[in-house]
Protein backbone atom coordinates (compact mmCIF):
# COMPACT_ATOMS: atom_id res chain seq x y z
CA UNK A 1 0.00 0.00 0.00
CA UNK A 2 1.06 3.44 -0.93
CA UNK A 3 2.23 5.97 1.99
CA UNK A 4 0.04 8.13 -0.08
CA UNK A 5 -3.36 8.50 -0.49
CA UNK A 6 -5.72 11.00 -2.57
CA UNK A 7 -9.33 10.71 -2.76
CA UNK A 8 -12.04 12.34 -4.85
CA UNK A 9 -14.82 14.51 -3.49
CA UNK A 10 -14.03 13.96 0.21
CA UNK A 11 -13.96 18.34 0.60
CA UNK A 12 -10.38 18.01 1.07
CA UNK A 13 -7.99 19.96 -1.30
CA UNK A 14 -5.82 17.18 -3.07
CA UNK A 15 -2.75 18.77 -2.48
CA UNK A 16 -3.70 18.84 0.99
CA UNK A 17 -4.20 14.85 1.28
CA UNK A 18 -0.45 14.55 -0.06
CA UNK A 19 0.01 16.32 2.81
CA UNK A 20 -1.75 14.73 5.67
CA UNK A 21 -0.32 11.14 3.60
CA UNK A 22 2.96 12.50 4.35
CA UNK A 23 2.38 13.15 7.80
CA UNK A 24 0.25 10.36 8.93
CA UNK A 25 2.82 8.03 7.73
CA UNK A 26 5.55 9.69 9.61
CA UNK A 27 2.84 9.57 12.89
CA UNK A 28 2.17 5.90 12.27
CA UNK A 29 5.91 5.10 11.82
CA UNK A 30 5.53 3.67 8.31
CA UNK A 31 7.97 6.77 7.18
CA UNK A 32 11.67 7.61 8.74
CA UNK A 33 13.80 9.91 8.35
CA UNK A 34 15.84 9.09 5.12
CA UNK A 35 13.17 7.68 3.47
CA UNK A 36 12.31 8.24 -0.19
CA UNK A 37 8.61 9.10 -1.23
CA UNK A 38 6.88 8.46 -4.24
CA UNK A 39 8.05 10.59 -7.24
CA UNK A 40 6.37 13.48 -8.46
CA UNK A 41 5.58 11.64 -11.51
CA UNK A 42 4.37 8.31 -9.54
CA UNK A 43 1.90 10.50 -7.66
CA UNK A 44 1.06 12.19 -10.86
CA UNK A 45 -0.31 8.79 -12.79
CA UNK A 46 -1.56 7.14 -10.12
CA UNK A 47 -3.77 9.69 -8.59
CA UNK A 48 -4.85 11.39 -12.43
CA UNK A 49 -3.15 14.72 -10.56
CA UNK A 50 -1.15 18.07 -12.44
CA UNK A 51 2.31 17.34 -11.55
CA UNK A 52 1.69 21.40 -10.00
CA UNK A 53 -0.69 19.84 -7.10
CA UNK A 54 2.20 17.63 -6.08
CA UNK A 55 4.57 20.14 -6.31
CA UNK A 56 2.46 22.46 -4.32
CA UNK A 57 2.31 19.67 -1.52
CA UNK A 58 5.77 18.74 -1.55
CA UNK A 59 6.65 22.46 -1.67
CA UNK A 60 4.68 23.09 2.09
CA UNK A 61 6.46 20.15 3.12
CA UNK A 62 10.12 21.27 2.03
CA UNK A 63 8.71 24.94 3.33
CA UNK A 64 8.42 23.21 6.72
CA UNK A 65 11.50 21.42 6.91
CA UNK A 66 10.21 17.93 6.48
CA UNK A 67 10.78 16.71 3.15
CA UNK A 68 14.04 17.75 1.04
CA UNK A 69 14.67 17.57 -2.99
CA UNK A 70 17.94 15.90 -3.90
CA UNK A 71 19.06 17.09 -7.63
CA UNK A 72 18.93 13.75 -10.02
CA UNK A 73 17.54 11.48 -6.94
CA UNK A 74 14.28 12.94 -5.77
CA UNK A 75 12.20 13.90 -1.91
CA UNK A 76 13.30 12.43 0.71
CA UNK A 77 11.81 12.09 4.43
CA UNK A 78 14.14 15.37 6.06
CA UNK A 79 13.00 15.23 9.62
CA UNK A 80 9.99 13.37 11.40
CA UNK A 81 8.21 16.04 13.24
CA UNK A 82 5.22 16.91 11.57
CA UNK A 83 3.97 19.76 14.81
CA UNK A 84 5.79 22.74 12.73
CA UNK A 85 3.40 24.10 10.89
CA UNK A 86 5.44 27.30 9.21
CA UNK A 87 9.35 28.03 9.06
CA UNK A 88 10.72 31.69 9.19
CA UNK A 89 14.14 32.68 8.06
CA UNK A 90 15.21 35.32 9.91
CA UNK A 91 17.98 37.80 9.06
CA UNK A 92 20.17 39.56 11.11
CA UNK A 93 22.40 42.49 10.54
CA UNK A 94 24.33 41.63 13.98
CA UNK A 95 23.44 40.18 17.74
CA UNK A 96 23.33 42.21 20.27
CA UNK A 97 21.52 42.78 23.31
CA UNK A 98 18.82 44.96 21.65
CA UNK A 99 18.68 42.26 19.22
CA UNK A 100 18.44 39.70 21.72
CA UNK A 101 15.29 41.02 22.92
CA UNK A 102 13.65 41.64 19.77
CA UNK A 103 14.25 38.14 18.86
CA UNK A 104 13.43 36.72 22.50
CA UNK A 105 10.19 38.49 22.44
CA UNK A 106 9.59 37.43 18.37
CA UNK A 107 9.73 33.39 18.94
CA UNK A 108 7.73 33.88 22.19
CA UNK A 109 4.88 35.38 20.18
CA UNK A 110 5.14 33.13 17.66
CA UNK A 111 5.11 29.87 19.57
CA UNK A 112 6.21 26.77 19.60
CA UNK A 113 4.64 25.67 16.14
CA UNK A 114 6.24 27.98 14.08
CA UNK A 115 10.00 27.27 13.79
CA UNK A 116 12.59 30.15 13.34
CA UNK A 117 16.42 29.92 12.01
CA UNK A 118 18.07 32.62 12.45
CA UNK A 119 21.28 34.19 10.25
CA UNK A 120 23.65 36.92 10.27
CA UNK A 121 24.74 39.19 7.42
CA UNK A 122 26.74 41.35 9.27
CA UNK A 123 26.65 44.17 7.20
CA UNK A 124 28.27 42.21 4.01
CA UNK A 125 26.67 42.30 1.03
CA UNK A 126 28.04 39.40 0.06
CA UNK A 127 26.75 36.84 3.16
CA UNK A 128 23.63 39.15 2.95
CA UNK A 129 23.13 37.52 -0.70
CA UNK A 130 24.10 33.76 0.14
CA UNK A 131 21.87 32.88 3.20
CA UNK A 132 18.92 33.95 0.55
CA UNK A 133 20.12 32.39 -2.54
CA UNK A 134 21.27 29.17 -0.27
CA UNK A 135 17.51 29.13 0.93
CA UNK A 136 15.07 29.98 -1.41
CA UNK A 137 11.86 28.20 -1.57
CA UNK A 138 12.72 26.63 1.56
CA UNK A 139 10.46 29.04 4.24
CA UNK A 140 7.19 29.97 4.44
CA UNK A 141 8.31 33.53 5.10
CA UNK A 142 11.28 35.36 5.49
CA UNK A 143 12.07 38.31 7.97
CA UNK A 144 14.80 40.14 7.05
CA UNK A 145 17.23 43.56 8.38
CA UNK A 146 18.75 44.80 4.79
CA UNK A 147 20.39 47.27 7.08
CA UNK A 148 21.27 49.90 4.50
CA UNK A 149 23.13 47.40 2.33
CA UNK A 150 23.20 49.04 -1.56
CA UNK A 151 22.23 45.99 -3.53
CA UNK A 152 19.32 44.39 -1.01
CA UNK A 153 16.61 45.41 -3.53
CA UNK A 154 17.92 43.10 -5.92
CA UNK A 155 18.63 40.19 -3.45
CA UNK A 156 15.24 40.70 -2.12
CA UNK A 157 13.05 40.17 -5.51
CA UNK A 158 14.10 37.02 -5.67
CA UNK A 159 11.89 35.85 -3.21
CA UNK A 160 8.41 36.15 -2.98
CA UNK A 161 6.96 39.48 -2.19
CA UNK A 162 4.09 38.76 0.13
CA UNK A 163 6.49 36.33 2.29
CA UNK A 164 9.13 39.34 2.80
CA UNK A 165 8.71 41.00 6.17
CA UNK A 166 11.35 44.05 6.68
CA UNK A 167 12.69 45.00 10.05
CA UNK A 168 14.80 47.82 11.80
CA UNK A 169 15.23 49.74 8.47
CA UNK A 170 13.96 50.53 5.24
CA UNK A 171 14.76 53.19 2.34
CA UNK A 172 12.57 53.82 -0.59
CA UNK A 173 13.58 51.57 -2.88
CA UNK A 174 11.78 48.48 -0.34
CA UNK A 175 9.14 50.53 0.32
CA UNK A 176 6.47 47.78 -0.95
CA UNK A 177 7.58 45.70 1.40
CA UNK A 178 5.89 44.81 4.59
CA UNK A 179 7.80 45.38 7.88
CA UNK A 180 8.15 47.13 10.98
CA UNK A 181 10.77 49.56 11.11
CA UNK A 182 12.82 53.06 13.00
CA UNK A 183 12.49 56.08 11.19
CA UNK A 184 16.14 57.18 12.60
CA UNK A 185 16.18 60.39 11.52
CA UNK A 186 12.48 61.39 13.49
CA UNK A 187 13.87 59.18 16.73
CA UNK A 188 16.90 61.13 17.12
CA UNK A 189 15.35 64.67 16.63
CA UNK A 190 12.42 63.89 18.35
CA UNK A 191 14.50 62.50 21.35
CA UNK A 192 16.81 65.38 21.34
CA UNK A 193 14.37 67.90 21.60
CA UNK A 194 12.17 65.80 24.29
CA UNK A 195 15.47 66.44 26.40
CA UNK A 196 16.76 69.87 25.27
CA UNK A 197 15.11 71.34 29.01
CA UNK A 198 17.67 68.73 30.47
CA UNK A 199 20.53 70.02 28.47
CA UNK A 200 20.13 73.70 28.88
CA UNK A 201 23.47 74.02 31.15
CA UNK A 202 25.73 72.18 28.95
CA UNK A 203 27.54 74.55 26.11
CA UNK A 204 27.95 71.71 23.49
CA UNK A 205 26.55 68.38 22.36
CA UNK A 206 28.93 66.45 20.65
CA UNK A 207 27.87 63.13 18.81
CA UNK A 208 30.85 60.60 18.81
CA UNK A 209 30.71 58.47 15.48
CA UNK A 210 31.62 55.17 16.46
CA UNK A 211 33.20 52.04 14.27
CA UNK A 212 30.06 50.05 13.94
CA UNK A 213 27.63 50.11 11.44
CA UNK A 214 24.84 53.22 12.25
CA UNK A 215 22.31 54.17 10.30
CA UNK A 216 22.67 57.33 8.87
CA UNK A 217 19.10 58.50 9.93
CA UNK A 218 21.01 59.03 13.17
CA UNK A 219 23.34 61.59 11.79
CA UNK A 220 20.41 63.35 9.93
CA UNK A 221 18.40 63.78 12.92
CA UNK A 222 21.02 64.92 14.78
CA UNK A 223 22.24 67.78 12.35
CA UNK A 224 18.52 68.39 12.08
CA UNK A 225 18.27 69.15 15.96
CA UNK A 226 21.34 71.35 15.93
CA UNK A 227 19.64 73.53 12.86
CA UNK A 228 16.88 74.14 14.92
CA UNK A 229 17.40 74.80 18.89
CA UNK A 230 20.37 77.44 20.20
CA UNK A 231 22.41 74.51 21.91
CA UNK A 232 25.94 74.19 20.01
CA UNK A 233 27.39 70.84 18.68
CA UNK A 234 29.18 68.86 16.22
CA UNK A 235 30.29 65.08 15.29
CA UNK A 236 33.98 63.61 16.23
CA UNK A 237 34.83 60.50 14.59
CA UNK A 238 35.49 58.02 17.73
CA UNK A 239 37.74 58.69 21.15
CA UNK A 240 40.93 59.04 20.36
CA UNK A 241 41.48 62.95 20.58
CA UNK A 242 38.44 63.39 22.62
CA UNK A 243 38.82 64.84 25.82
CA UNK A 244 36.01 65.28 28.29
CA UNK A 245 35.17 68.80 29.09
CA UNK A 246 33.41 70.37 31.69
CA UNK A 247 29.83 71.89 30.38
CA UNK A 248 29.76 69.06 27.00
CA UNK A 249 26.98 66.40 26.74
CA UNK A 250 27.75 63.90 24.99
CA UNK A 251 25.72 61.57 22.45
CA UNK A 252 27.32 57.75 22.22
CA UNK A 253 25.49 55.60 19.91
CA UNK A 254 26.51 51.51 21.35
CA UNK A 255 27.71 49.81 24.31
CA UNK A 256 31.68 50.54 23.21
CA UNK A 257 31.66 54.41 22.83
CA UNK A 258 29.83 54.05 26.06
CA UNK A 259 32.07 52.37 28.20
CA UNK A 260 35.14 54.29 26.35
CA UNK A 261 33.63 57.54 27.15
CA UNK A 262 33.04 57.05 30.89
CA UNK A 263 36.64 55.72 31.39
CA UNK A 264 38.19 59.24 29.82
CA UNK A 265 35.56 60.77 32.46
CA UNK A 266 36.74 59.01 35.18
CA UNK A 267 40.51 59.83 34.36
CA UNK A 268 39.85 63.76 35.27
CA UNK A 269 37.59 64.78 37.86
CA UNK A 270 34.52 65.74 36.11
CA UNK A 271 31.24 64.56 37.28
CA UNK A 272 29.02 62.43 34.68
CA UNK A 273 25.23 64.34 35.04
CA UNK A 274 26.84 67.44 36.79
CA UNK A 275 29.87 68.72 34.89
CA UNK A 276 29.24 66.20 31.81
CA UNK A 277 26.38 64.92 30.87
CA UNK A 278 25.84 61.68 28.29
CA UNK A 279 22.77 60.53 26.33
CA UNK A 280 22.89 57.04 24.78
CA UNK A 281 20.95 55.33 21.97
CA UNK A 282 19.15 52.56 22.30
CA UNK A 283 18.00 51.04 26.26
CA UNK A 284 19.53 47.71 28.22
CA UNK A 285 19.95 46.66 31.75
CA UNK A 286 23.43 47.81 31.55
CA UNK A 287 22.35 51.56 30.97
CA UNK A 288 19.54 51.08 33.47
CA UNK A 289 22.04 50.27 36.51
CA UNK A 290 25.80 51.64 34.85
CA UNK A 291 27.00 54.81 36.83
CA UNK A 292 23.66 55.39 38.41
CA UNK A 293 21.41 55.52 35.27
CA UNK A 294 22.30 56.75 31.38
CA UNK A 295 19.96 58.31 30.08
CA UNK A 296 18.92 57.04 26.37
CA UNK A 297 16.55 57.48 23.00
CA UNK A 298 15.61 54.29 22.04
CA UNK A 299 13.29 51.94 20.05
CA UNK A 300 11.20 49.45 21.55
CA UNK A 301 12.95 45.76 20.66
CA UNK A 302 10.60 43.79 22.77
CA UNK A 303 7.33 45.49 20.97
CA UNK A 304 9.27 45.43 17.42
CA UNK A 305 9.64 41.70 17.92
CA UNK A 306 6.57 40.48 19.20
CA UNK A 307 4.87 43.35 16.46
CA UNK A 308 6.30 41.56 13.64
CA UNK A 309 5.11 38.08 14.52
CA UNK A 310 1.67 38.98 15.01
CA UNK A 311 1.82 40.14 11.24
CA UNK A 312 3.24 36.72 10.09
CA UNK A 313 1.11 34.48 11.87
CA UNK A 314 -1.87 37.10 10.83
CA UNK A 315 -0.65 37.48 7.30
CA UNK A 316 -0.71 40.82 7.59
CA UNK A 317 0.56 43.55 5.31
CA UNK A 318 0.99 47.19 7.15
CA UNK A 319 4.20 49.06 6.84
CA UNK A 320 4.31 49.89 10.76
CA UNK A 321 7.24 53.13 12.82
CA UNK A 322 8.03 50.99 15.95
CA UNK A 323 7.50 53.81 18.54
CA UNK A 324 10.37 55.49 20.79
CA UNK A 325 10.82 56.02 24.15
CA UNK A 326 12.94 58.48 26.15
CA UNK A 327 14.41 57.14 29.67
CA UNK A 328 15.54 60.39 31.42
CA UNK A 329 18.39 59.21 34.07
CA UNK A 330 21.18 60.56 36.22
CA UNK A 331 23.48 60.95 33.12
CA UNK A 332 21.88 64.25 32.21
Amino acid sequence: MSVIQVKSNIGIPKYKQIIQSVENGLLEGHLKKGDKLPSVNSIRNRFSLSRDTVFMAFGELKKRGIIEAITGKGYYIKSEDVTIIKKVFLLFDELNIFKEDLYNAFVAALGSDIQVDIFFHHFNEEVFAKHINDNLDNYNYYVIMPASLKNATNVLEKLPQDCVYLLDQTNGELSHYAGVFQNFEDNVFDGLTRLKSHMQHYSNLVLVKPKSNQPNGIFKGFEKFLSKVTIRGYQIDGFDALIPKKGDAYFVLDDRSLIELIKKIKQTSLVIGEDVGIIAYNDSLLKEVFEGGITTISTNFKEMGARMAHMIKNEEFAQIKNPNNILIRKSL
